[in-house]
């Protein structure tokens, strides 16, 4: 009989006051829970890091009725939460662990879990650095999951590194982005210029980030005389980017203000019209299928989502509530699509989550994948 036990491994502490990357792990966190899993977060942190990481991860927990599902391992034997040997209690019981991005790297932890799982919700950089040998972060795990949901097919570059991948699009907790009021003032979106990889070189071509994307729509606003923001991570020497964006006419929101918990981060998408989604350089050129959570989150919130292409157009229904485009011409018309029948979409857009991406949907489908049932 299987476990009604689950551990769930990430970096949510070590990337504090990071809004949308902790609702990652929310999203699985409380969608396991409602249905009927107990799930436990494990992060880990070094002690030379600030205690406030360690404070952020409570508070969240706390917040969200989880204080009694974490623990937090330093580097120095202590813990934040549950204890180690709680941790390792949970994971000799658990069905299995979910490692995202494997994360976790405490053997012990590892070793006791009847299943290791590899969560890849970074599609085509692990698999890159595997593939080129400058890495393997795939080691030591026995199933694999990513959110590209193109990879393994033929029009996908994305090696699989042999890998029988197993697919899924991400989770969002419906009662949690209850459908907005209002109709918003602005297309939005949040996320960073760079991120915390750099290119890859692979098979001959240069695989990008978001900023490689971006500059090719920087004129939408000015094409469009629609209002743009965008709460973006981009660092003060980015002095020629920044120029252009201004001039552009793009409003920017610090995103450590209008993004920096859970709740803000919830109240920036749902005070938004629209989300304009542009999208890493590796997820388009790859056609790696991948989709954004916080896309997903726009569109529990009755927000309209104009997202780049990475191949989505043969993965969801596009054309109402969740728009694509490739270049600006497709970008400009979809802008004027949303803003011509608002009503219309935002219905729509919220169609969308309940049927594709809600976590009660989502998540029993990816456990029988998995074999959990």
């Amino acid at each position: 009989m299987t476990s009604e036990r689950l551990i769930l491994a990430g970096a949510v502490a070590q990337r504090a006051n990071v809004g949308g990357h902790t609702w990652v792990f929310l999203q699985y966190l409380l969608g396991l829970r409602a249905l009927g899993w107990d799930v436990m977060l494990v992060d880990r942190l070094t002690a030379d890091e600030p205690a406030a990481s360690s404070r952020y991860l409570v508070d969240v927990m706390e917040r969200f009725g989880l204080g009694d599902s974490f623990t937090v391992l330093l580097d120095d034997g202590a813990t934040a939460g549950r204890s180690r040997e709680e941790a390792l209690e949970h994971a000799r019981t658990s069905a299995a662990l979910i490692n995202v991005m494997g994360y976790l790297d405490d053997e012990d932890i590892l070793a006791a879990a009847p299943k290791r799982v590899f969560l890849d919700i970074d599609p085509g950089f692990g698999q890159m650095w595997r593939a080129l040998g400058q890495a393997d972060p795939f080691a030591g795990h026995d199933e694999f999951v990513t959110v590209g949901e193109n990879v393994g097919r033929g029009d996908c570059t994305v090696p699989t590194c042999g890998i029988d991948w197993i697919t899924t699009p991400q989770p969002v907790v419906l009662n949690e982005w209850p459908v907005a009021d209002g109709a918003g003032e602005a297309f939005t979106s949040v996320g960073a210029w760079r991120g915390p990889y750099g290119p890859i070189e692979y098979e001959g071509r240069t695989y990008g980030l978001r900023v490689h994307e971006f500059r090719r729509f920087l004129e939408l606003p000015r094409r469009t005389g629609r209002r743009f923001e965008v709460a973006l991570d981009i660092h003060a020497a980015e002095h020629e980017d920044l120029t252009r964006l201004h001039e552009s006419g793009w409003t920017l929101a610090d995103p450590g203000v209008v993004a920096a918990t859970p709740q803000a981060y919830r109240d920036y998408i749902r005070g938004s019209s629209a989300e304009l989604m542009v999208a890493k350089h590796i997820y388009v050129a790859t056609r790696s299928g991948w989709f954004s959570d916080r896309s997903i989150c726009y569109l529990a919130s009755g927000r309209p989502v104009l997202a780049q292409d990475t191949g989505i157009r043969e993965r969801y229904p596009v054309g109402e509530g969740l728009l694509a485009f490739s270049d600006l011409d497709e970008a400009q018309a979809g802008v004027e699509e949303i803003a011509s029948h608002p009503e219309r979409h935002r219905r729509a857009a919220r169609e969308i989550a309940e049927d594709r991406f809600a976590s009660d949907v989502v998540l029993p489908r990816l456990l029988e994948k998995l074999g959990l049932g």
